[in-house]
């Protein structure tokens, strides 16, 4: 090894080998890169030692607030067991070679597999893609989707009031170039008022997407409503969910789901702060309209079971004209620790985390709803993780008090927080519900 890095494993010697295999004097001359873009000045990064660089590191994290987070509206945090580490982070696994390539090792390639068929499960949609960016650029690329299929000239997007800004940002920006225009619903109670959706929707419907649960913690009671008034609209119906609450909830593809997007790093993944997996899945008559790859089941010369990239519809691989995305990587390590954190629970397992996370969410806003100036839950539906809360003090006075308490949640409204309990934060409830009848007043 050269330097001490794992993946880059070459030596010296090994370099000069293949530098002279290919006919070149310096790995520089294998790049073209334009002067105008070349960076010929001095990074100002002085070298140090293993331990210095650890004390440093450690000094910048210490400056980290130390608060336990209920916080949620897409980012969950949910335990993700010692076994998903070790596995995943063996050698076979990690490698600085991109694992969407066809030369993509037969193990990745069923883990992949797997992947995909756990969505295709949980969904109810026959086919599932090896994963997108995150939930907002699979919704994007819903939107792309539905404007390549659909037969009528329709161009609008019609999006719930509770779907984060963020998501619809995204939206926006993949929905520009295709001349889209994304416009939001009224809702009611933290979820769709269908006589808005219904009188909103019309012959210029592309599509109209909806939440289960909402980006409010609330479940849809009436999605197969919704489905209704997209398609006598001749409108795609697009559902964001993710694994947790797809095994415990209606399957979308029972109430009409054409395409379900989301984000699957719930399982697999600590809470990352904006690094999602985005799963993508949709019926079979689209089955060459969906972005990214998908890896199929065949067999070998010898007939073995083998798995493949099947389909890798971007202009890499395509005729520009024909590509459906260009969109360039996926997450397929992450999707990897999804799958063995899937495999890991079990169908039973997933089930009872699922039902945990509407348990947790009922006892902790029944808690918060007994403190006087505290009104929770704010809407008069069932819940999954989270739920808002009214408060009688600002908000964001309470999002500061409890701060200061060591709490987070999210401050959505002038006299409306969130909060979000899983099982990594439940232990803590008591406290929080403490810290609430003290901020409260």
């Amino acid at each position: 090894m050269t330097g001490g890095s794992p993946y880059v494993p070459h030596t010296a010697e090994e370099t000069t080998a293949m530098l002279d295999a290919v006919g070149v004097e310096d790995v520089e001359d294998l790049f073209d890169v334009p002067e105008a873009v070349r960076f010929d000045g001095d990074l100002g990064i002085e070298s140090r030692t293993e331990a210095e660089t650890k004390t440093e590191v450690a000094g910048l994290l210490s400056r980290n607030d130390d608060l336990t987070e209920f916080l949620g509206r897409g980012h969950y945090d949910h335990y993700v067991p010692s076994v998903v580490d070790r596995i995943s982070g063996r050698s076979e696994f990690l490698t600085s070679y991109t694992q969407y390539q066809p030369e993509v090792a037969q193990g990745f390639l069923q883990a992949l597999f797997e992947y995909q068929s756990m969505l295709v499960e949980l969904t109810g949609l026959p086919i599932a893609n090896a994963s997108m960016y995150d939930a907002a650029t699979a919704l994007g690329e819903a939107a792309l989707l539905a404007a390549r299929v659909r037969e009528t000239s329709g161009s609008t997007v019609l999006v719930p009031g509770y779907v984060r800004e963020e998501r619809v940002s995204v939206l926006e920006n993949y929905g520009a170039g295709a001349d889209l225009d994304v416009q939001r619903v009224t809702t009611e109670q933290g979820t769709v008022d269908l006589s808005a959706l219904e009188a909103a929707a019309d012959d210029d419907t592309l599509v109209v997407y909806a939440e289960n649960p909402t980006t409010r913690g609330t479940i849809e009671p009436d999605l197969d409503a919704i489905g209704d008034i997209a398609h006598d609209n001749d409108a795609l119906f697009v559902v964001g969910s993710d694994p947790v609450a797809l095994s415990l909830l209606e399957r979308p593809a029972d109430v009409g789901a054409d395409v379900v997007v989301g984000d699957a790093s719930v399982l697999g993944m600590p809470t990352s702060y904006g690094m999602g997996l985005g799963l993508f899945a949709t019926r079979e008559d689209f089955l060459r309209q969906v972005p990214g790859r998908l890896v199929g089941a065949s067999e070998d010369a010898a007939g073995k079971r083998a798995y493949t990239l099947t389909l890798q519809t971007r202009e890499q691989h395509i005729r520009r004209e024909r590509a459906t995305s260009n969109i360039c990587t996926n997450q397929a390590w992450v999707a990897l620790r999804t799958a063995m954190h899937v495999a890991y629970l079990g169908p039973d397992g997933l089930l009872e985390k699922a039902e945990r996370m509407v348990t947790l969410a009922d006892e902790v806003a029944g808690a918060l709803n007994g403190i006087t100036g505290v009104r929770a839950p704010v809407d008069d539906r069932y819940h999954f993780r989270e739920f808002v809360a009214h408060t009688d003090q600002p908000a964001h006075a309470i999002v500061e008090d409890l701060d200061a308490k060591g709490f987070a949640v999210h401050e959505i409204g002038e006299h409306e927080v969130q909060v979000c309990v899983t099982e990594t934060n439940a232990g803590s409830v008591d406290d929080l519900v403490t810290a609430f009848q003290e901020v409260a007043r």
